[in-house]
This record gives C-alpha cells, structure tokens and sequence, in this order.
C-alpha cells in the first residue's frame, strides 16, 4: 500500500510531464482503436451490402464463368439443373444470364455485360420490377446503374443500341431503353453492365432455360447438391478478394500503430530515465530506510504503469463520446475514393466490440509495463552509499 501511495503522489507530483505522456498514450489508444473499427466497420458494410445486392446466400457459378477473363463469358451458360430450377420456382434462387456486347451510347461503342434476370425476383434488391415491360413490347427495358450512367452519358428514357452474339456465333443487334438508373454501392453490378428481363435475354442468345450465375435466397441453409455444370461458391469464396485486400490494408495500418505507440513508449522510457537520474538521492535514502532494491523497481515500475491507467481512463473520457459520434454519423469518403470502381459505401460506419477494447488496452497496459521496467535494471547494482553521494554507479 506505501508503495501504491508513493508512486501515486509521484507521479501527480510530476506535473504537465506526467499529462503529457498520458495525452499521447491515451491519443494511441485511441487511434488505433478508430483504425481497427474504421476497417471492422468497412469490411462488414461492404459484405453485407454485396449479399443483399450481389451474392446472397451464396452463388452457382456456370462451370466456365470466370469474371476476370473476359473469353469466358461467351461459353459460360448451361441449362439450369432440374434441382435448382425447382428453387428457382420455390423462390430460394435467382438465375442470371451473362453475354458480352457491344454498346453505342451517343455514338460511341464500349464493351458492357447485359445482363438477364428476372423482374419478379425477391433474391437480391436490385429494383428489377422496372423491367416489367408489359406496358411496351416493342422495346427491351433496361436497367444500369448511376456510374454506369455516368461514363456512358445515358439518362432514363434513352435507347442505347446493343450488339451481341448468340450461342450460334450470329451476330444481332437492338436498341435497348433505359428505363430506370440505380444507385448503389456495389460496384460489381454497376459498372459497364446492363441489366434486362431474363426471357428477352434468352430470346436474344437463343438459349432458352440457361443461365450464368445462380443466386441462393440469403440464409437458405440447403444448398442443392450434384449439379456438374454448375459450381457452388459460398461467402468465403466469394469475399476472399475483400479480405485479402482489408488484412493487406491492416497490415499497413499496423505499422502505424507501432510507430505511433513506440513514440509514446519512448517519451514514458525517457521520462523514467529522467526520474531515476533526478531522484538518485530519493533512492539513496529509501534505500537506507530498509527499502529493498526489488521494492524501489516495483515503485517506480508502477508509477509509469499508472500513467498507462490514466491513458486509458483519459481516452475512454473523450474517445468514447467521439468513437460513438464516429459511428452514428459515419465517415464520409473523399469523391476519388468513390470514383475507382471497388464496391465501397460512399459513407462508412466504424464498427467498435469489446474484443477490440480489451485486446488494444492490454496491448497498450503491458507495453508500458515493459517500458517502465527497463530503465530501472540499473537499481539493482546500486549501492545506498553511492545513491546518497547522487551517484548512480
């Protein structure tokens, strides 16, 4: 208890040298923990919206579809097994057909995919209904999305001619209009992409009953099981880029977090080095009073610990209410982040749990422990005559 009370009134004693090493331990702390929630939050905003947009419960993918290869678009569509129409029918899936085309929006050709898929789907919340084109059928409805929107210089209302070819190498082509533009975060069913009923698609292709991808209803938990040309891909197939991508981003992140801590560990190491040299004679004297060398360590041991209490309570104080802010109003990104085509909300909402709170803090606890310890190896070979004369040798 003497010693508690002793390095208490030490280090109150210390004055503005003492807040200052708590104002930048307690700034790392809190950093660190918005970094750590700013990609929790990220990651988890971008999942959740590709499932609910995209992905759902998981996808069957026509046993040649690669997104990244372009070649593979036009062998990429098979019949839809029996087993997973029936889900289809049931409501449980989505089938989506993909062909490569060539558009001309004010008389410019791009590449795009157009896309087919049902206007009556309830899988993925694309406003599909708009595709409903009961009202006109002397035209092909499209859907695109608002960056889709913005490269072609398309506007709802107007017709963007399509050239394509179907599954017997003809080519054909048709005007499509524009009849809905979409906003949405997930860049993957927005960008150079065009969606239309699945029907008229299959007319298009002359493939009939066939599809690309195949959507699972998210949550379903049976998953249709021997389908050959078809492959199953579940959410850790399909998120493995967007992690990938976030563990390389904390990996960075990480060596600001030590840069930053081991800035604050210095200024608390330099503080008890001044301490020890400044306070020789104090040593000198509680040694002489039957103090123990191990006793004078453990003192000043715990008066750097305790500046790694007062750096947590400090940054709860005025980290929690600007956490919390954070993570009610979320963090708006700059319009170049937005602009490069990754499936990132224009706004992000840190994600904060209380792993994260108590992994940093005894992080940030034992690093200062650790830090206070080493200086006073010196106490050790000390003898009481020599601290007394202001020595420390």
């Amino acid at each position: 208890m003497l010693t508690i009370k002793l390095a208490f009134r030490n280090i109150t004693h210390a004055g503005i040298r003492t807040w200052l090493n708590v104002f930048v331990l307690s700034f790392a702390f809190v950093l660190i923990v918005f970094t750590e929630g700013f990609y929790d939050g990220m990651a988890q905003q971008i999942k959740d919206a590709m499932i609910n947009s995209e992905i759902g419960g998981g996808q069957f993918w026509q046993k040649d579809y690669d997104p990244y290869d372009p070649f593979s678009i036009e062998q990429s569509h098979s019949l839809v097994p029996a087993n997973i129409n029936d889900e289809v029918k049931k409501g449980n899936a989505l089938a989506v057909l993909v062909v490569s085309a060539a558009i001309f929006p004010r008389g410019h050709v791009q590449s795009a995919l157009i896309k087919g898929i049902d206007p009556e789907q309830k899988i993925i919340n694309i406003p599909s209904a708009v595709l409903d084109n009961n009202a006109d059928t002397n035209s092909i409805p499209g859907l695109i999305g608002a960056k889709m929107a913005n490269n072609t210089g398309l506007n709802k209302g107007d017709f963007v001619s399509v050239r394509w070819r179907n599954i017997h190498g003809t080519f054909d082509a048709a005007d499509i209009k524009i009849v809905e533009i979409m906003n949405t975060d997930v860049q993957s069913i927005d960008r150079d992409q065009i969606w239309i009923p699945l029907n008229k698609l299959q007319s298009m292709l002359q493939a009939p009953g066939q599809a690309t991808i195949i959507t699972m209803k998210k949550n379903i938990v049976n998953i249709p099981s021997g389908v050959p040309e078809f492959v199953f891909h579940n959410h850790d197939y399909l998120f493995k880029d967007i992690n990938d991508n976030l563990n390389r981003k904390k990996i960075s992140s990480a060596l600001m977090y030590i840069l930053l801590l081991s800035m604050a560990l210095l200024a608390v190491f330099d503080t008890q080095v001044l301490a020890i040299f400044r306070r020789r004679k104090e040593i000198g004297t509680l040694m002489a009073l039957g103090m123990t060398r191990w006793n004078i360590i453990s003192l000043f041991t715990l008066e750097g610990s305790l500046l790694g209490i007062l750096a947590f309570v400090s940054g709860m104080i005025y980290g929690v209410p600007l956490l919390a802010f954070l993570a009610k109003t979320g963090v708006g990104l700059p319009s170049m982040v937005q602009s490069v085509g990754s499936s990132i909300p224009t706004t992000l909402y840190p994600k904060y749990g209380i792993r994260l709170y108590i992994i940093t803090t005894m992080i940030l606890f034992f690093s200062v422990i650790i830090v206070s310890f080493l200086p006073t190896r010196r106490i050790t070979k000390l003898k009481p005559t020599d601290a007394l004369r202001g020595k420390l040798s």
